[in-house]
């Protein structure tokens, strides 16, 4: 057993993209869950551009995950909502330019979100080695 999160390929994941089937957490490791966040500018509007709210969304979560010492590299585990499936190539480009590693995936396309205007929203679970 290593002692840092384990990325599983039983190769299903690889035919749909580039991520984990499943990822295997030592025990003893902090957690950190990161409710479903979408793109939301300061001042809580949706910006007009999907590829702005895509990236708006990642960076929310990021600043959720620092605000008690996580970032993205920690994640381990990502639950993602679309509202648009043609909207999916332009996260996907996004994605990877934010998320550099492995882990799970769920990305599902739904009716609506929460408010009519959201086109995303991204759910984390970061994990980490306890502090000294």
């Amino acid at each position: 057993m290593n002692d840092v999160p384990e990325p599983v390929f039983t190769g299903v994941a690889g035919h749909i993209g580039t991520y984990a089937d499943a990822v295997v957490v030592p025990a003893g490791y902090e957690s950190i869950l990161v409710s479903g966040t979408p793109g939301l500018k300061d001042d809580g509007s949706v910006p007009a551009d999907f590829a702005e709210e895509a990236s708006l969304a990642w960076g929310n979560v990021r600043r959720a995950l620092q605000a008690k010492g996580f970032d993205l590299d920690d994640v381990v585990s990502v639950r993602q909502w679309l509202t648009g499936a043609a909207d999916i190539p332009t996260y996907i480009k996004i994605r990877a330019a934010t998320v550099r590693h492995s882990p799970a995936f769920m990305l599902g396309v739904v009716t609506q979100l929460v408010w009519p205007q959201l086109r995303v929203e991204i759910e984390v679970t970061a994990v980490r080695k306890p502090r000294a």
